[in-house]
């Protein structure tokens, strides 16, 4: 007879927001015995920027347990004991194949079952990978992705295995950016595709990017633009040895990584729970249209209050966030204390090489660039500004220190009115400065 557990709250995925739900459990109180984390990875939550930065590094590389949650906010970092002295069960390499909302049952690939009083949905997104769109040849040996822990020990085993070879990376995101400068840093020789017409275009302008492209250039990275990976080739042992491109271009590759993007894992309540822009709906307080089940992070399309629309944001700081307001909901719930709505202002940044950059509010409306952008300069500080009916709606900094960052997100949140573009150009990150 396969096990049955039953616990007051369940918290299914055990990522970035998963490791956040449990802190401020615990900071709520919770009793032991009376939460768990259910989990396919191995190990209990980390932060999962670190696999596409310092996990890659040639030297002092990032191991566990150093970056479990919450060390990327500053936190304390929550080791496995650390659940165990707070009666929180992690369950770990445990796959959820069955979740019935109406009977309160998840089931596992084993058969086991668990159920709950309350559940929080944190499941992230799932990587989406070249065999979906059925891409020939995508299933051969050193064709890799990055998601969780286990993708990236496979790719440092394959850049020791293949040192100083051939890296392609389909892909012109956050992934391919990231990886890119982390193959770069390993001694191979990079090449960068991507059909759009200039990396990171749901939030790069063509100036910002042209920044970036000549940057990684002159570290050594090729950039093929406008072309997709249509196959692949490889020797007897199935060890991929070229990418094919829909130009007619093939690129001789030792190791291919792909970055195109992920989907949110809601296919487990498809049907049960009201959806939205790809994910599932919910309140300020991430309850779901189910009573008493909750969506954060990648999964939840959620009220924007700032910008007065349902959105849902793919990124770690909102998967934090979400995480603790929700808890702060389930745990407000019982104590009858009202929390506030969920306010968020939509934040990114990413890092690579010795750069840095950081970007506060909403991409839309014309942009002005200020600053030192040129790709040569010893330490380029440079920005741009969304302006939209009057109004700065969105703020990127490339350089900026702490407080320079938190005056460009200040300016996303504020809103300020502009009256003179070129004078804002002018003024650059003074604007931010002052307000």
């Amino acid at each position: 007879m396969a096990s049955e557990k039953h616990f007051k709250y369940v918290i299914l995925g055990g990522g970035v927001a998963a490791g956040y739900a449990a802190r401020e459990f615990a900071k709520q109180g919770v009793k032991p015995g009376e939460l768990a984390i259910v989990s396919k990875e191995a190990v209990a939550p980390y932060e999962r920027p670190a696999l596409s930065k310092g996990y890659l590094f040639p030297q002092n590389a990032a191991r566990l347990p150093g970056f479990h949650v919450c060390v990327g906010s500053g936190g304390e970092r929550l080791l496995p004991e650390w659940y165990s002295e707070k009666g929180i069960e992690l369950i770990l390499s445990t796959e959820i194949v069955k979740a019935d909302l109406a009977s309160k049952t998840l089931t596992s690939a084993a058969g086991a079952t668990f159920t709950y009083e309350i559940l929080l949905i944190a499941t992230g997104s799932s990587v989406i990978k070249l065999s979906d769109f059925g891409t020939p040849g995508a299933d051969y040996n050193n064709i890799l992705y990055l998601r969780e822990i286990d993708d990236a020990d496979k790719l440092v085993a394959a850049i020791q295995a293949k040192k100083g070879g051939k890296a392609i990376i389909v892909g012109g995101g956050y992934i391919g950016l990231e990886l890119s400068a982390a193959l770069r840093l390993n001694d191979f020789d990079v090449t960068m595709v991507f059909p759009e017409p200039w990396c990171m275009p749901r939030l790069f302008t063509a100036d910002i990017a042209a920044f970036y492209e000549s940057y990684y250039t002159n570290k050594g990275v090729k950039i093929v633009k406008g072309t997709v990976a249509v196959g692949f080739d490889a020797d007897a042992n199935g060890d991929v040895t070229a990418v094919k491109l829909k130009d007619g271009n093939v690129l001789e590759a030792d190791i291919v990584v792909v970055g195109v993007g992920g989907r949110p894992l809601t296919t487990l309540f498809k049907g049960q729970v009201a959806e939205e822009k790809g994910g599932i709906k919910t309140d300020s307080f991430f309850e779901t249209s189910v009573p008493g089940v909750y969506a954060v992070g990648d999964v939840a399309t959620f009220p924007m209050k700032m910008y007065n629309e349902l959105r849902r944001v793919e990124h770690v700081d909102h998967a934090r966030k979400s995480a603790e307001q929700a808890v702060k909901a389930i745990k407000g719930k019982e104590s009858g204390e009202s929390v506030p709505e969920y306010d968020y202002l939509p934040y990114f940044y990413s890092r690579s090489f010795d750069l840095g950059w950081q970007f506060y509010g909403d991409n839309v409306g014309d942009t002005i660039l200020f600053g030192d952008s040129d790709p040569t300069s010893a330490k380029p500080k440079f920005g741009s500004y969304w302006i939209k009916d009057g109004k700065v709606l969105g703020a990127f900094l490339e350089g900026g220190s702490p407080d320079e960052n938190k005056a460009i997100a200040k300016v996303a949140k504020t809103q300020p009115p502009v009256a003179n573009i070129e004078e804002l150009k002018k003024e650059g990150l003074q604007f931010a400065s002052k307000i």
